[in-house]
């Protein structure tokens, strides 16, 4: 059975082994690395559809579990789906809720069977299986949607990790029993969990990847972590995925995480961390992390980045957008937002652009070199 989404490497770099590949949707064709804006209400906050292609975002994430309890599947299947409801005409990803269900820990119950949980709503009682979870991102119309696995905390302790790993393989089996018959309008992407122990990531990269799945995840990582030991199991995981479909880093955004992800043979990336952060008034810029809150930026009338071409860089300065923050409005968050978004999009394009001339191992050396970020 053909799958809707397929992936194909285009290079891969001399220098660092890096991957330059093309991930084909029914929404269009995309570049890849790439990094996924999360809009996990059917919304990337603060910004519309438009925006986000004025940024070069190509896909975007949304949320089942939020969507299910609000505004409910069957309303956005009314509407025709996801890229009809929210007017996005380019690629969409759902996660398949199991991340935040298993965030609830104090108002859920996992059997083997599923999940009840309490919605964090109204408090009223939910059930999410494989099954429906599957089931309910076929409502939603998602381009890539996710099989519904188990994430254990960074701190469990290794028997529950090794529980939750083998409920993910068979929860995998029952998402793609579930799916069977829709793989031509959407494709359903596997999960490799096993937390920080390194046999366990192995068993779970070989047990996922040998399903009949056209995208493999890593989840379960930047949890809670070192950034060290993230990096570690990626080297562990890395050699036992696939090499003939896309990998994709769950939750991962920041820059040096998507640099060092890259690095370890990942594809795709997704985080809520830059649209989070800008509403805090913390930017992204070449030199690092940038707080427009500070007193310092009262005065300053330079841009937040002067290499940026985004419209808060080309239109205002620090200063400006440190007053809107100070001052409450809306609009400061909105530039940040997109600010934010726009240097990740350009840092993607910085990354595919160093494997297609094989010196990513240089670019890399560049960027930690101007930034403050730390390499481990």
């Amino acid at each position: 059975m053909p799958h809707a989404v397929t992936w194909r490497c285009v290079k891969q770099c001399r220098q660092s082994g890096a991957r330059l590949g093309e991930l084909t949707t029914p929404h269009g064709v995309f570049p890849t690395p790439i990094f996924m804006p999360v809009g996990t209400q059917a919304t990337v906050k603060a910004m519309s559809p438009d925006e986000l292609k004025s940024i070069g975002a190509d896909i975007i994430l949304s949320n089942t579990y939020h969507l299910f309890l609000r505004p409910g599947a069957e309303v956005v299947a009314g509407a025709g789906g996801l890229h009809d409801f929210m007017a996005w005409d380019r690629g969409i990803l759902t996660d398949s809720g199991g991340f935040q269900v298993f965030s609830l820990q104090s108002i859920r119950k996992v059997t083997d069977e599923g999940v009840v949980f309490q919605s964090h709503i109204d408090g009223s009682r939910h059930k999410l299986t494989p099954e429906s979870a599957t089931q309910i991102q076929h409502q939603l119309g998602a381009d890539i949607i996710m099989a519904f696995d188990e994430c254990s905390p960074a701190n469990a302790d290794e028997r529950t990790v090794q529980d939750a790993m083998h409920r993910t393989h068979a929860w995998a089996e029952r998402c793609l029993q579930a799916h069977r018959g829709h793989e031509e309008k959407q494709s359903l992407f596997g999960i490799v969990q096993g937390g920080i122990t390194p046999s366990l990531r192995v068993q779970s990269a070989k047990a996922i990847g040998g399903m009949d799945f056209p995208g493999i995840a890593i989840g379960g990582l930047s949890v809670g972590e070192a950034k060290p030991l993230m990096y570690e199991m990626l080297e562990v995981v890395q050699p036992h995925l696939p090499k003939e479909r896309p990998h994709y880093l769950m939750g991962v955004g920041s820059p040096d995480c998507l640099i060092e992800g890259v690095l370890r043979g990942m594809d795709m990336f997704d985080c809520v961390l830059p649209t989070r952060t800008a509403r805090t008034g913390m930017v992204f810029t070449p030199q690092g992390r940038l707080n427009l809150r500070n007193a310092p930026n009262a005065q300053s009338y330079i841009p937040i980045d002067d290499t940026c071409d985004c419209v808060a860089c080309r239109q205002f300065s620090r200063a400006y957008i440190r007053h809107l923050f100070k001052a409450g409005e809306i609009l400061g968050a909105r530039l940040a937002t997109i600010h934010n978004l726009r240097y990740l999009m350009r840092l993607m394009q910085g990354i595919r652009q160093a494997i297609a001339e094989d010196r990513l191992l240089d670019y890399v050396n560049e960027f930690y070199a101007a930034s403050d970020w730390v390499r481990y």
